[in-house]
């Protein structure tokens, strides 16, 4: 980790360790969405555009809103409908300038003078707001009649329930470079999701407080083209390679832009050298459709020898045995389905016992012990049923 100094004496230690708090302190008061804070983070510090997709009440907006009370950021949110007219995103005409024969727009507190933008249900918007946010989002410039104005735009953040499907909408999606599945919580996560709500209810969670400003922010912006990148080419062609075999194509952008995330992974992780591992944040880059997150993980997975590899397997064989678990309390004793049960948790067993031989990672260990915890008092449980 350099310690060089940087504008202000402010050292890249410093920024690192910014970078971690900003992510910690995003992710803090919400249950189950670390991975949307850190897509959020990653395009944040690579100052590029993010979209999370899933139904509402998935903490997309407050986690966006959040984000620039943490930078101090300017903020500006919009839920787009197709009637959704340029002026209540860019400001009305002022009418006394018009008057005068200039064309003027009262933009103050419209999205022009935003740092942090959040437009939920984006790719509801008409064409002509789609084509207006297609050159601020490429190249933070603002056309409003024949004036060119530069907009502070840092990152604009899109929520949507739907992946687009209509050609026109293309060019937008392939401009949230960072993409992130917001899934429902899963039935583990319920009773702290109602002891969360309970405090945002009443009043008891803390406002943000600022980790970060806007110099500061760019100045970590300046480090991702500081990230030693080289290790880890070669491999990323390879997965390029990979996806492309297995029907997932990534556009020359997305390829291109690929390293900017790369390299923000990097720097979340305390890191000026990039390194294998952080080539799993092509699950965000790589997916377009619901369906191809999952397959680009299972190819990062087969890709990448990493222990989230073997996390996320073991979290599925966990999940799987809570679930027989239901079942085998439903059963009755000798019911024939039992065989079949105390086969496959032997199996999975077997797996687990596999992955400690293979994996050399504490959280993995935990993790193994805790599954082969539950698949043994399971076992014993459907021994007793059986007669066994």
């Amino acid at each position: 980790m350099g310690s060089s100094n940087l504008p202000g004496n402010v050292t890249t230690s410093h920024l690192l360790e910014r970078i971690r708090k900003f992510y910690e302190a995003l992710a803090e008061p919400f249950i189950g969405r670390e991975e949307e804070a850190r897509a959020i983070t990653l395009a944040i510090i690579a100052r590029e555009h993010v979209v999370l997709i899933g139904e509402p009440g998935t903490a997309k907006s407050a986690l966006a809103r959040r984000s620039a009370e943490l930078i101090s950021a300017k903020f500006f949110k919009y839920l787009l409908t197709k009637y959704t007219e340029p002026s209540e995103l860019f400001g009305p005409l002022d009418l006394n300038a018009l008057r005068e024969g200039r064309y003027v727009r009262i933009t103050r507190g419209k999205m022009p003078e935003a740092e942090i933008v959040f437009l939920d249900e984006v790719f509801n918007a008409n064409s002509a707001v789609l084509n207006a946010l297609l050159s601020i989002m490429q190249e933070r410039v603002w056309y409003d009649g024949y004036t060119e104005i530069r907009v502070p735009l840092w990152t604009m953040i899109g929520a949507t329930n739907r992946v687009p499907e209509e050609p026109e909408l293309e060019a937008v999606y392939d401009r949230f470079l960072v993409r992130q599945y917001a899934k429902p919580l899963p039935e583990n996560k319920w009773g702290e999701l109602l002891d969360a709500g309970w405090r945002i209810e009443s009043g008891k969670v803390p406002s943000a407080q600022p980790v970060l400003d806007m110099n500061i922010l760019a100045e970590i912006h300046k480090l991702v083209f500081n990230v030693d990148i080289a290790a880890v080419k070669p491999k990323l062609l390879r997965i390029f390679a990979v996806l492309e075999e297995r029907g997932l194509h990534l556009t020359d952008r997305r390829k291109a832009k690929s390293l900017k995330i790369i390299a923000a992974n990097a720097l979340l992780e305390g890191r000026t050298r990039a390194e294998e591992r952080d080539l799993i944040v092509l699950k965000y880059l790589a997916p377009r459709d619901i369906e191809d997150f999952d397959k680009v993980s299972i190819v990062l997975s087969e890709e990448l020898r990493m222990p989230e590899r073997f996390i996320k397997e073991l979290n599925d064989i966990k999940a799987n045995v809570k679930e027989a678990a239901r079942l085998v309390d439903s059963m009755r004793s000798y019911d024939p389905r039992l065989v079949d049960l105390f086969r496959s948790l032997k199996i999975a067993k077997s797996r687990i016992l596999n992955i400690l031989k293979e994996a050399d990672d504490e959280r993995v260990r935990m993790l193994a012990d805790e599954t082969l915890h539950d698949i043994d008092e399971l076992l014993e449980k459907i021994s007793y049923k059986l007669g066994m």
